[in-house]
């Protein structure tokens, strides 16, 4: 439970102060993360035997709890597939590859018109009015 003083203090917050933008990005960026993650271990899949998950989360330096939910959803999306050895990648990782690629083109795109809007209302002033 919070002390009185950090209670009073952020309900005393500046006007229109609000963190809301940045955790829209935060989120998005812990989404490419979690990607960028999913992508690193489907590459050492890919280039090695069947590996079970403790040694896969040794090797790729990751706590055992993040390896598993990767594996999940990898095989979820049917690209890695459980065996007795561990885990194995499927023929249908060529397909993941493909969407993903045209995937991150079009993302590729969006980001670059935000961007463009991001850095046009950098440069203007604030409007005079508060509030809605």
């Amino acid at each position: 439970m919070p002390a009185p003083k950090e209670v009073a203090a952020a309900a005393v917050e500046e006007p229109g102060a609000t963190d809301e933008p940045a955790q829209l990005v935060a989120r998005i960026e812990g989404e490419l993360e979690l990607l960028a993650r999913n992508v690193e271990i489907l590459e050492k899949l890919s280039k090695s035997p069947p590996i079970g998950i403790i040694r896969l989360s040794e090797a790729m330096h990751l706590p055992i709890h993040k390896t598993r939910y990767s594996l999940h959803l990898l095989e979820r999306e049917g690209v890695v597939q459980p065996s007795a050895d561990g885990a194995v990648v499927t023929d249908r990782a060529a397909e993941f590859w493909a969407v993903m690629n045209r995937s991150l083109d079009r993302m590729e795109n969006l980001i670059r018109q935000l961007r463009t809007r991001a850095a046009e209302h950098a440069e203007r002033p604030p409007p005079g009015r508060k509030g809605y």
